[in-house]
């Protein structure tokens, strides 16, 4: 006779916990309505709160939002693990869903690190070469078109259709949420027209790396409302020391010397870029601490999220389509809880429709981010994610100078000479991974005569 008992378990912490969290949001709109109360979304709710701590009552709602998904699956995964749900005989529709997501495949370790040994002995230059300029390019076209109309919709007025209002768009998870289901859709079609290795890691793995994917995202957007674009390429272009640290804690990987004195260049680069950039009459001192202080959360989350993606591809040898998928379903999952409980759908599709300029830009902006995030995959897959930022380092330098060309943003000469020194430090590493490569292939070749 078949146990129906931890499904039907099972499926009641998904619905007490939705029941749960809409019973909190009420209240929250409650006591943020009051006696205005006048079918009024969540968002539109958070206009009253001064401008320097909107963002706190935002992220808070979006965490709510995300906590719709996080805390059932928390809990499943606790009751599976109890009563050993992934043994038993019976399966069913539901049982398919719990194995994708929390079933412990195997990693085939062997491939892994005979993969890698012959790739540091056996990959020719002149292909490594080829593949890195290949990713440079693709993610330097993608991320300067996504980089140009996230600072247009973030801080610049749409017309409607009568002509003559103007209105500023304020939610940047409905613009986070589109970004991932076109990029979710774009990895699914592809799955399932190439035939592809089995997946191995199992689908909540993607889930943190998606977590902190959506709220660096969001934080970017947000920081746009207190800083100039500018200032906010060039802070992020310092993340590569953070991507360093996070990397020691996530991977515990080992850095040559001349590594830290690359990321401490591009760093010291950046500031100067930042100084010489930088406009102090347009921001008072409290919005841009606020703008930096959102930043630095940026920074965290992102040097998390490659390095969490850097880890899967080693130890579970997947694709960067499964990659994009894992990602982004969780991606779209997290946002579209979000959205659903602060009405955030309602007052994104009515913009849209209000504000025809925006629609379009909003698809560009997906598009551009969905093709990115291919070459984000590949490249973090194929180099890892040290090579990837310094990578996009130098996309948000020139996306600077794009920035100050189409928005007349000033840069002075201590801001170009930062840039100088930004280009020395990478052209350093280049230079210096060259030489590590030579002389470890020298020690190979020569332990290999000495055990013949």
């Amino acid at each position: 006779m078949r146990n129906s008992v931890p499904d039907c378990i099972i499926v009641s912490i998904v619905l007490s916990t939705f029941l749960i969290i809409y019973f909190v949001i009420n209240i929250l709109y409650e006591l943020l309505a009051g006696e205005n109360r006048q079918n009024l979304t969540l968002s539109q709710l958070t206009e009253g709160v001064s401008k320097e701590y909107t963002w706190m009552l935002r992220l808070t709602i979006n965490c709510i939002g995300y906590s719709a998904l996080l805390v059932p699956g928390f809990l499943i995964y606790q009751y599976i693990k109890k009563v050993h749900y992934l043994e038993r005989s019976e399966q069913n529709f539901l049982y398919f869903i719990i194995k994708s997501c929390f079933g412990e495949n195997e990693r085939n370790e062997s491939i892994i690190q005979s993969s890698s040994s012959s790739k540091s002995v056996n990959k020719a230059l002149v292909k490594e070469c080829v593949l890195l300029s290949y990713c440079f390019i693709g993610l330097m076209g993608s991320y300067l078109t996504w980089g140009v109309l996230q600072e247009k919709i973030m801080t610049r007025e749409y017309l409607g259709l009568d002509g003559k209002t103007k209105s500023f768009f304020k939610d940047s998870q409905f613009l986070v949420f589109s970004n991932r289901l076109l990029a979710l859709l774009i990895a699914v079609g592809y799955l399932l027209l190439k035939q592809q290795t089995r997946h191995r890691a199992p689908l909540f793995k993607y889930s943190y790396a998606s977590l902190s994917n959506v709220l660096s995202a969001w934080l970017q957007y947000e920081a746009l409302k207190f800083i100039s674009f500018p200032t906010q390429v060039l802070a992020k272009s310092c993340k590569l020391v953070p991507v360093m640290l996070m990397g020691k804690i996530v991977s515990r990987n080992k850095y040559e010397f001349y590594e830290y004195i690359v990321a401490i260049g591009i760093s010291i680069g950046m500031i100067l870029f930042l100084s010489g950039s930088y406009d102090h009459s347009k921001h008072s001192p409290v919005t841009t601490i606020t703008g930096l202080f959102l930043l630095v959360l940026y920074m965290v989350f992102d040097s998390f999220t490659s390095n969490w993606q850097s880890e899967i591809f080693k130890t579970y040898s997947i694709t960067s389509i499964q990659m994009m998928y894992g990602v982004n379903l969780f991606s779209t999952l997290f946002t579209a809880s979000s959205l659903l409980v602060q009405g955030g759908f309602t007052e994104g599709f009515a913009f849209s429709a209000e504000h025809p300029k925006f629609l379009v830009d909003c698809i560009i902006l997906s598009i551009s981010s969905a093709v990115g995030q291919l070459f984000i995959f590949f490249t973090i897959a194929k180099f890892g994610a040290v090579v990837f930022t310094i990578i996009m380092t130098l996309r948000q330098a020139i996306a600077i100078l794009l920035s100050c060309l189409i928005y007349h943003h000033e840069i002075s000469s201590l801001g170009i000479f930062g840039v100088i020194i930004v280009f020395l430090a990478v052209f350093l590493r280049v230079y210096c991974s060259h030489r590590m490569k030579i002389l470890r292939r020298r020690h190979e070749l020569l332990r290999q005569r000495l055990s013949v």
